[in-house]
């Protein structure tokens, strides 16, 4: 017993460490928020309506059933059967009826009908996938933008510590009488400022975190982390590519265009349904029908001429010998429906029209932004570069400084210029580079190149 308590005690220390220690990767970010995104949960909905459509479609197909009964008093004058004399009494009646009717033809719109809630089922897909990718690179963007606050955060900690230094040797240097108290004075308005600056990083990487927690829907945004390993690489094949070949490239597989061609295709079909109502159209019929009633039974005429009545049969007896039929077919041809189908075929028409337009302003869109990103992650690697060489020149510049404020030939305010420059490169560099990640991952989703690889 005591063993089993044990395992029990060590079980739960090890989930409660394991939930505060959780570090989330980038292929979970993804996965967690294409399946609980509002958006994403939107889209299927949509995609669930588009099914329901479809089964209407197929539904048109079939047959319809309708089963109708009723019973009715009559009280007041009614024609007695036995006399034919009216006066005063009262009858009930009981009816029953199946109806059946089936479209045998109808201008070609139930087919096409169903080619439409094909179509929109495709289209549905499709908005449902471009919803998820666009959230997979939303989440890639809050992703690489914790890492970046995570690292800006790290150098101002670096900042601070070296601020900490400098002001200890000045602090030395002012008791050994070697630099003016003022020296002193501007290091710890300089560490203030460097303090501020510090929980301004740690209040921007907070933000992010809960930025990211949110597009996730995860309710602990508290407790919420990133794992800082899991950087994606800056090396992608996308850079031998040119903007036409992405572009080819995007023109196949982009999402959008597939949404504005099938959007086009929906929208002919819509014009073959509204000619359709020009054609005939076939309906197959069939109806039972039965009746019974209370009311006494003339049973035959005696030999004076007068009725022989009898009390009314059993309901099940009448139902049965009262029961009829009726089938046939129904041929309907429209003549004029005051420019009803005419106006509806010229609304299609202009639909279809507009979706043309549309589909061509998709691929004009799609150009600007494939030929944008290329000239953004272009520029993006050249200011990475430009930072990476700005670093070295402030490395070497703030090194240069500190030995000369060292033997004196410097004053404090230089030399904090010279860190503050340095810090300043630092945190360039670490922007650039993330935005330059940032740019090739947009690139190589134009490119159709997964923005993880599936595990």
């Amino acid at each position: 017993m005591k063993y089993f308590k044990f395992v029990i005690l060590f079980l739960l220390i090890s989930t409660l460490s394991w939930s505060q220690t959780k570090k989330w990767t980038l292929r979970e970010c993804v996965d967690y928020a294409i399946v609980n995104n509002i958006s994403v949960k939107q889209s299927e909905l949509d995609l669930q309506n588009t099914n329901i459509a479809k089964k209407d479609a197929i539904g048109n197909f079939m047959p319809n059933f309708n089963i109708s009964s009723s019973h009715s008093w009559n009280i007041g004058l009614n024609q007695n059967i036995t006399t034919g004399l009216l006066q005063n009494q009262t009858t009930q009646f009981t009816a029953a009826n199946l109806n059946a009717n089936i479209d045998v033809f109808k201008g070609m719109q139930n087919i096409n009908q169903l080619r439409k809630a094909n179509l929109s089922l495709i289209a549905s897909q499709y908005q449902l996938t471009k919803i998820q990718e666009d959230i997979a690179l939303n989440v890639a963007n809050a992703y690489l933008q914790i890492l970046f606050n995570k690292e800006n955060l790290k150098v101002q900690k670096e900042q601070k510590a070296l601020t900490q230094k400098q002001l200890n040797r000045t602090n030395e240097l002012v008791e050994a009488g070697n630099v003016p108290k003022g020296d002193l004075l501007d290091v710890q308005a300089t560490l203030a400022g460097i303090n501020q600056r510090l929980i301004a990083a740690e209040n921007t990487l907070f933000l992010s975190k809960l930025s990211l927690a949110q597009l996730l829907q995860l309710p602990d945004f508290q407790n919420f982390d990133i794992a800082e390993d899991n950087i994606p690489g800056m090396l992608s094949v996308i850079e031998n590519e040119t903007a036409e070949s992405i572009l080819a490239k995007a023109k196949e597989n982009r999402t959008e265009l597939k949404i504005a061609k099938t959007n086009m295709d929906i929208a002919q079909k819509d014009i073959q349904i509204a000619k359709g109502a020009y054609l005939p159209s076939l309906t197959g019929f069939y109806g039972y029908n039965t009746r019974a009633s209370n009311a006494d039974r003339v049973l035959g005429v005696d030999a004076g001429g007068n009725f022989i009545t009898g009390s009314a049969l059993p309901i099940f007896q009448q139902f049965d010998k009262n029961k009829g039929q009726n089938f046939g077919v129904q041929l309907s041809l429209p003549i004029f429906n005051g420019f009803a189908v005419k106006n509806n075929v010229a609304r299609s028409k202009v639909a279809f029209e507009r979706s043309k337009l549309a589909y061509s302003q998709q691929e004009l869109t799609l150009e600007r932004n494939v030929f944008t990103a290329y000239s953004d992650c272009k520029a993006a690697k050249e200011s990475y570069q430009a930072a990476l060489t700005t670093l070295k020149a402030r490395e070497l510049a703030m090194n240069y400084a500190k030995e000369r404020y060292e033997i004196g030939m410097m004053n404090v305010f230089d030399y904090n210029q010279a860190q503050t420059t340095y810090v300043n490169a630092q945190s360039e560099v670490l922007r650039t580079k993330y935005d330059y990640i940032f740019r090739i991952k947009i690139l190589e989703f134009y490119f159709g190149i997964p923005l993880i690889e599936k595990q």
